[in-house]
């Protein structure tokens, strides 16, 4: 009896620590081939929603509802441009976009909601990056009018290694005291983390929904403040589910050159 009792304990022990283990962060990123253009010109956005850290796994992301740039006070729908690039095996997006003037263009997306059947939930993450197109040091603290938004009070666009990155989040156009905000790093050199807790690192904002995070490495991060949304959606099954809203900013240091 024992020699067939051992395997299921075996089997159960292991099924056990499988689901006690933390759940990856889903994290969309909005993507751009340069955060600074000093004359102008095209910039690529690169749309995957993935597990930036572990570089994956991808999900299938299906045609984003609607991505937005708003430059100069006025926003633009540019959907019409996405073309499907697509990574890890499943649906992905790119655009093209040229700036001709100077000042900051916002470029947001907003998907369709993703189900994911693990948490028993729908993620919609609203995510945006800043460009600067000439350099101008403008209107990079704008709102795109997402319904959850990170409002950035440190310019995205001229961050070094080290510096602190401040943002507020914002539900509806006003502060979320004490939002969990999750920060990830696009892993893209191999950087091994010390324990499963770096991977996605979780700050709180404060009572007026400030946070703060000093990025200790060059390349892009992603903010996340999640939030339940008001109403539930039906599920597959036809259920009343939660939905996750999450408030993303993408922001890139550099180091400090000789």
């Amino acid at each position: 009896m024992k020699s067939r009792a051992l395997p299921r304990l075996s089997c159960a022990a292991a099924l056990m620590a499988m689901t006690a283990l933390p759940a990856s962060a889903h994290f969309q990123e909005i993507i751009p081939s340069a955060d600074v253009l000093p004359d102008g010109g095209k910039v690529s956005l690169d749309l995957v929603f993935t597990h930036p850290f572990e570089g994956g796994p991808v999900m299938e992301m299906k045609r984003p509802a609607s991505v937005n740039v708003l430059f100069g006070g006025k926003s633009t729908d540019i959907g019409d441009k996405l073309v499907e690039a697509p990574k890890g095996g499943v649906t992905a997006w790119k655009l093209d976009y040229d700036l001709t003037e100077p000042g900051a263009a916002i470029f947001s997306v907003i998907p369709q909601p993703y189900w994911e059947p693990s948490e028993g939930k729908y993620i919609v993450h609203y995510a945006k990056v800043v460009v600067d197109s000439f350099a101008s040091g403008e209107g990079w603290d704008e709102l795109a009018g997402l319904p959850v938004e990170i409002q950035p009070l440190s310019q995205p666009t001229a961050l070094w290694t080290g510096n602190l990155f401040t943002g507020v989040v914002l539900k509806a156009g006003k502060p979320v005291p004490f939002a969990e905000v999750e920060v990830e790093f696009i892993n893209d050199e191999g950087v091994k983390a010390p324990n499963d807790a770096y991977i996605t690192q979780v700050i709180k904002a404060d009572a007026n929904g400030t946070f703060h995070y000093t990025m200790p490495k060059s390349g892009w991060w992603g903010f996340a403040a999640l939030l339940e949304a008001d109403q539930p959606m039906k599920s597959p099954d036809g259920k009343d589910v939660p939905v996750e809203e999450g408030a993303l900013i993408w922001v890139n240091a550099k180091d400090m050159g000789h």
